[in-house]
């Protein structure tokens, strides 16, 4: 500081190098009656965010050294992280003596960084000018978390206690209030403020009762600090989705990398005896030149080598190509995850939920081996191999249903190896459905009594969000919770919005389950993927309107792939029902829908409907992802209050507390003992 007490300030850039800045307070003139006490209070700013290499700063004093560094890291409950670019603290006050007449105060500033890059910072020192507190003045000031602030008062010769009064204008945040003696370093930050003295938390205001006799000399410091988190003074507990995720984010994330690496399992030994099988039967078709063995569209079936329908089989490179293409937009997106949470960012720990991309490679290789097995099932089209060509339907239609419900419960979700072990039933019952489900009545039976019981189970599982055990016991449990619920005494469901999804599923499912029995229809894969189309489209429409009654906003982006998903889904649907050939029937039969190539001369309609299913399954599987975006589009919605830092000692900041406070409004008389 200069000899007129102005303002030093400092700007400049730190690489691997350290700066010695020296600071010369001049002592005033000493007053036997008024002696005056010095403070300085530093202020230091940092336009860089990365916690790795922050910038250090080492102030000595003639009696203690203190030390921080920017960004200022202060952790709360769950192991939260709140950063500070702004940090600005007292220095503890060295008051002259007579004895030691007018002396000046040095000190010593040190910045260092090890960063390997230049950063910018700035240094403010100044003096403080009322930084001692009079009996019966309110006095006014601002702190935040990284600004607290700390005053001296001194007691006059005729009185012996006080009353402290602060007061505030909002409730929150949440605030501690501290009387310490005269001791160096003065503990004056929220992991240190209750080591010393006497405190009170406070809201919007505290009183403070101090009597001189606990102080020997007379004097005493009344720190002020602001809590970066709100629930010490009875305000909500700060969490975040992430901290409603009660596993540890690593484990889950291996959990999840199961999906990804048991479908690759799956479709090798899946895929191997498709494509021998398929291939037999086009060396039969060959050999014999029986041709009523395989249902093409011989007006538009293009022979290439041995294949006698190539373009039907050409068509399916867009599930190939697309599903690749996912995948390359979800190993992007998990490297840019990865580079976030190493640099701690904190919308990526702390906003969202926590993203896990194993059910996203799933879905991608998923529909990569819908390609492969789809053309391996128009190799050679009929009724035997024709459950070939939707048995990965049924998986990418169940991880679709597992990744919504992962999006908003990451920590309950199925297991891998229960999710497949499921998908291997289903395909089980296709098999049987394919065998026994022409006329069989009593498989129809089995089956729909099978479907209704396993609705129920799931929703029951769904409703409870897993803490109901699924055993042997589970339909007495179920028998009793209805009993108690709904005849003994009828109550309001706990989670109405699940109930009303649940229950309309039930009777979507419930009506799939009468329909089969009383039609009994012979294309039963074709069956069974209608059941779970229908679910996955139920879950997500009531996934988008859960986040819309959520207030949480459609941006563009979701809202184009969710248009773009309608739109290639009505499309293909519509080519799909253009029946060009039907094994349900004979191949004479079925020739009378044969149609022309309407698309390059080359192409069929389902030949189209392939294309548009692989756009439409593609944009389908963009709607979760973008819909659960990173930080950027939600990061105007946090769940926790955070301080903004002040300016200046008299200068209110957005955000920042301001307080007035004032030692002795009321005067008290001496005790009577």
């Amino acid at each position: 500081l200069s000899e007129d007490c102005t303002p030093f300030y400092a700007s400049t850039s730190c690489r691997v190098e350290s700066y010695l800045l020296l600071f010369c307070l001049l002592q005033t003139p000493i007053s036997t009656l008024f002696p005056q006490v010095d403070a300085v209070r530093v202020y230091v700013n940092s336009s860089s965010e990365n916690l790795q290499y922050p910038v250090l700063f080492v102030v000595r004093q003639q009696k203690g050294v203190l030390s921080w560094q920017v960004p200022l890291i202060f952790r709360g409950l769950y192991q939260r992280t709140y950063n500070y670019q702004e940090v600005s603290r007292t220095l503890c006050p060295s008051e002259p003596t007579p004895e030691a007449g007018l002396s000046d105060q040095v000190i010593f500033v040190d910045v260092a960084s090890m960063a390997p890059f230049d950063i910018a910072y700035e240094l403010l020192v100044t003096r403080l000018n009322n930084f001692q507190l009079e009996t019966n003045k309110a006095f006014n000031f601002t702190a935040s978390p990284s600004q607290p602030q700390y005053f001296l008062y001194k007691f006059p010769q005729d009185v012996d206690s006080v009353i402290i009064k602060v007061i505030s204008d909002a409730v929150y945040p949440c605030s501690v209030v501290s009387v310490q003696d005269i001791v160096c370093p003065v503990y004056d930050l929220d992991h240190n403020v209750e080591f010393n003295g006497v405190y009170q938390s406070m809201t919007k205001q505290a009183a403070i009762t101090v009597q001189k006799k606990d102080f020997p000399g007379e004097q005493f410091f009344v720190v002020f600090v602001i809590k970066p988190e709100d629930y010490a003074c009875g305000g909500s507990v700060p969490s975040s989705i992430h901290d409603l995720s009660r596993k540890d984010r690593r484990i889950v994330s291996k959990k999840y990398k199961i999906y990804f690496w048991n479908i690759i399992t799956i479709a090798v030994f899946y895929a191997l005896p498709v494509i021998q099988l398929v291939i037999t039967y086009q060396t039969v078709v060959n050999v014999t030149g029986n041709q009523d063995i395989c249902y093409y569209n011989f007006l538009c079936a293009h022979p290439l080598g041995v294949l006698s329908a190539f373009n039907n089989i050409l068509s399916n490179v867009g599930h190939m190509l697309l599903g690749f293409l996912f995948l390359l937009i979800v190993l992007r997106r998990d490297i840019l995850h990865r580079r976030a949470m190493e640099m701690k960012d904190v919308y990526t720990l702390d906003y969202g939920i926590p993203k896990h991309f194993g059910l996203f490679y799933a879905m991608g290789i998923a529909l990569m081996m819908e390609g492969v097995l789809s053309a391996c099932y128009h190799v050679c089209p009929n009724y035997s191999n024709f459950q070939f060509d939707t048995s990965f339907m049924y998986m990418i239609a169940g991880l679709c249903m597992l990744k919504l419900y992962q999006t908003r419960h990451p920590d309950i979700n199925a297991s891998a190896y229960s999710a497949y072990a499921s998908f291997a039933v289903v395909i089980c019952l296709a098999v049987l459905g394919v065998v026994f489900g022409k006329n069989d009545m009593w498989f129809w039976v089995i089956f729909s009594v099978i479907h209704v019981v396993a609705s129920l189970a799931l929703s029951t599982q769904i409703y409870y969000m897993g803490r109901f055990k699924i055993d042997l016991g589970i339909f007495r449990r179920a028998a009793m919770v209805l009993y108690t619920d709904c005849i003994q005494q009828c109550s309001r469901p706990m989670y109405m919005d699940r109930m009303v999804l649940l229950i309309v599923g039930n009777l979507v499912n419930w009506s799939f389950a009468i329909f089969g029995l009383v039609y009994r229809p012979r294309d039963f894969a074709s069956y069974i993927l209608g059941i779970f189309i229908c679910n996955l489209l139920l879950y997500l429409a009531f996934y988008i309107i859960m986040k819309l009654r959520s207030s949480e906003k459609l941006l563009p982006i979701p809202l184009f792939c969710i248009v773009a998903t309608a739109v290639m889904w009505a499309a293909a649907l519509y080519f799909f029902f253009q029946n060009l050939s039907s094994w349900e029937e004979t191949p004479a039969e079925s020739r009378e829908k044969n149609r022309p190539c309407i698309l390059l001369g080359f192409f069929d309609d389902h030949d189209v409907w392939h294309f548009l299913s692989a756009a439409a399954l593609f944009f389908s599987f963009l709607v979760s992802p973008a819909s659960s975006l990173p930080h950027s589009a939600i990061q105007h919605h946090p769940l926790f209050l955070l301080v903004l830092p002040c300016l200046h000692q008299g200068e209110a900041a957005p955000g920042s507390h301001k307080s007035a406070l004032a030692p002795l409004l009321c005067s008290l008389p001496p005790p009577l003992w």
